[in-house]
């Protein structure tokens, strides 16, 4: 079996809910372009994936696939994975992360599809069900941060996270706004999105462990390994950070050795695909720790995203980041937790989504080959 064709196709997203999850992020606009990343194969068998989010156009990445990537794939074998990956990392000055891991999940969407198996248990599965846990956009008042987390709590799912407006006196009354509302029988999780100095990371971090927060997230910037090992050795909240730190699979090396973290953090677009994933997870768990899969920025990804989950036993929950206008397109019947907060094993082969070629084809700009 070899790869005969690659081709990415660029189509529109419109009337995005504007979010923000972090100071100086968001999509103000209400429009974004995704690409439709297709590979074919001689014996009819071919692979997908998304390129892109409602914040990230696929538009920054797309030449890059196209004059970089493709010439390594055409006529290798797709089941080669772990060469084709080493062979598109070589080229990862030239090209990002995210056209990487695009790739890399189309090429496992392929493989699942030939052994037909979904794709977690090609992977060797190990659950075939995640809890899922509500992700917040930032919000202006600590009461609605409160109402929310009481919505997903009452509809049966297992965690709320808060993506709070990143100035630390405040953040701390929407911590305490929202424990005070959900009780204490119900996990809270504060994702302050590289935000805060030293001092004010540990002020929010003190105040998060009386309240029985579950997890810290990113208190600061997503390079400061010392700060991270100085807030760490204050603090007994499990420290999660790692989701942005420069480089790719190997630099999560100086985070475990120098115990700057509890958990690892990543995802198929920012770690480069399901390898770089399965790595990291392997990694972790030698070193007794958690890898907490973040939100993948597309509807394909979070696919990807749970099949990995399903296939390891080190991370907790599945991330579903709100509201679902802002992340879910191009796919029918996404992702969605059941009435136990529960997020199910697909059963098709592959990635098993039910890509909407329709819509594609409608909202289609233009297709790179």
């Amino acid at each position: 079996m070899q790869i005969d064709d690659l081709t990415l196709t660029l189509f529109s997203w419109e009337n995005i809910p504007p979010t923000q999850y972090a100071a100086g992020s968001g999509n103000s606009s209400g429009n974004s372009t995704l690409g439709l990343l297709r590979i074919s194969t001689d014996n009819g068998i071919e692979g997908h994936a998304f390129l892109g989010s409602a914040t990230y156009s696929a538009e920054i990445d797309c030449k890059g696939i196209i004059h970089f990537l493709k010439p390594i794939l055409m006529g290798a074998d797709p089941l080669d994975r772990e060469y084709l990956y080493q062979k598109m990392w070589k080229q990862n000055r030239k090209v990002s992360l995210r056209s990487i891991g695009a790739i890399d999940i189309a090429l496992y969407d392929i493989a699942a599809k030939v052994a037909a198996l979904p794709l977690y248990k090609f992977l060797g599965g190990y659950r075939d069900a995640i809890p899922a846990y509500a992700s917040s956009a930032i919000m202006s008042d600590k009461t609605e941060y409160a109402e929310e987390a009481v919505k997903y709590k009452e509809d049966g799912w297992a965690a709320y996270k808060i993506h709070p407006p990143t100035i630390w006196r405040k953040d701390i009354g929407v911590c305490r706004a929202a424990r005070e509302a959900v009780g204490n029988d119900f996990d809270l999780m504060l994702d302050s999105t590289w935000a805060y100095t030293y001092d004010n990371a540990i002020k929010v971090g003190r105040a998060i462990e009386d309240l029985n927060f579950y997890w810290y997230e990113d208190p600061l910037a997503d390079d400061d390994l010392m700060g991270c090992i100085k807030l760490r050795e204050k603090l007994s909240i499990p420290l999660m950070a790692t989701e942005y730190s420069p480089g790719g699979f190997t630099n999560y090396v100086p985070w475990i050795i120098n115990k700057a973290t509890d958990y690892l953090r990543g995802d198929v677009a920012v770690k480069g695909g399901i390898t770089a994933l399965l790595k990291t997870a392997h990694l972790a768990e030698a070193f007794g720790m958690n890898y907490e899969i973040h939100h993948g920025g597309n509807s394909l990804n979070n696919w990807a995203n749970l099949h990995v989950i399903l296939a390891i036993k080190n991370t907790t929950y599945f991330e579903v980041l709100l509201p679902s206008g802002a992340q879910k397109y191009g796919v029918i019947d996404d992702l969605e937790p059941d009435s136990q907060g529960m997020v199910r094993a697909p059963d098709e082969p592959g990635l098993g989504a039910k890509i909407d070629f329709d819509l594609i084809k409608s909202k289609t700009i233009t297709t790179l080959k």
